[in-house]
């Protein structure tokens, strides 16, 4: 595990009781309800198919939920973080799911999945993200789908604002923790052999209020009235030019043709 990886994994370690706290409120879970299921209202292809599902840096297997949720029962399931800590919560809460503790960075496999999943994980490994996505491919069926959660600017005002608030900010760690820009972000996916299917920019005004209530608690006012009002209007953005770039965060389906 190199320096920056350790640093990390030490850092999420020493947060991850209010992390799990607060991903437990109730406007969050309400928000995170009302996205994935946008994203997936048009993805029929993956529905009710019993497909292999791939979790890195799964942290508490929130992947699994989400696809259970929108896409219908599982057909495997395999998780994987660097914290021993979360891999032992999440054993604890349910002994015979497949989870483990591996650094996604030395992550070798012959198994193929027909998904893979990461939620807001590549943003923590930046200096060998480009590594982990081109070896992941060799775990992805072919016409696959590598599902994709990450923190994006596009825009240097708002570049300028994440890198206040990580340095700021407790909760994060500045030296391991760096958004992409969206172009970047696709680029190492396209020249990795993925093929972009599907974009959608959710990091409006909705998700600034609600996705991190840890980070930003007096942000979290209103209750699922509120959140819902706002999604709708912020949903209107979600696949223009717009919502491209005033979107702090950014949802993708890369396939692998």
């Amino acid at each position: 595990m190199s320096d920056l990886i350790e640093q990390q994994r030490e850092h999420f370690e020493n947060i991850s009781e209010k992390y799990y706290n607060a991903r437990r409120a109730t406007n969050h879970l309400y928000l995170k309800k009302l996205m994935w299921h946008f994203f997936f209202k048009n993805k029929k292809h993956l529905k009710n198919q019993q497909l292999s599902v791939l979790e890195p840096m799964c942290g508490y297997s929130e992947g699994k939920s989400i696809l259970e949720e929108n896409i219908g029962n599982l057909g495997s399931y395999e998780g994987f973080d660097y914290s021993s800590v979360l891999i032992k919560k999440v054993k604890e809460k349910n002994p015979a799911l497949h989870v483990y503790v591996q650094d996604i960075s030395t992550f070798k496999s012959d198994k193929k999945f027909d998904i893979i999943i990461i939620i807001g994980g590549l943003h923590h490994v930046p200096s060998m993200c480009e590594q982990v996505v081109e070896n992941l491919k060799n775990n992805l069926k072919e016409g696959g789908s590598f599902i994709l959660l990450e923190p994006t600017h596009n825009n240097i005002i708002f570049r300028k604002i994440r890198e206040r608030i990580y340095k700021k900010n407790e909760l994060f760690d500045q030296e391991t923790e760096k958004a992409f820009i969206l172009k970047d972000l696709n680029q190492m996916f396209l020249k990795n052999g993925y093929t972009l299917k599907d974009q959608i920019y959710p990091g409006l005004l909705s998700y600034i209020l609600f996705y991190n209530p840890d980070a930003f608690p007096f942000l979290n006012i209103g209750g699922k009235g509120l959140v819902k009002l706002l999604f709708r209007i912020d949903s209107l953005f979600f696949r223009n030019y717009i919502g491209r770039k005033l979107s702090f965060a950014t949802l993708s389906l890369y396939s692998t043709h």
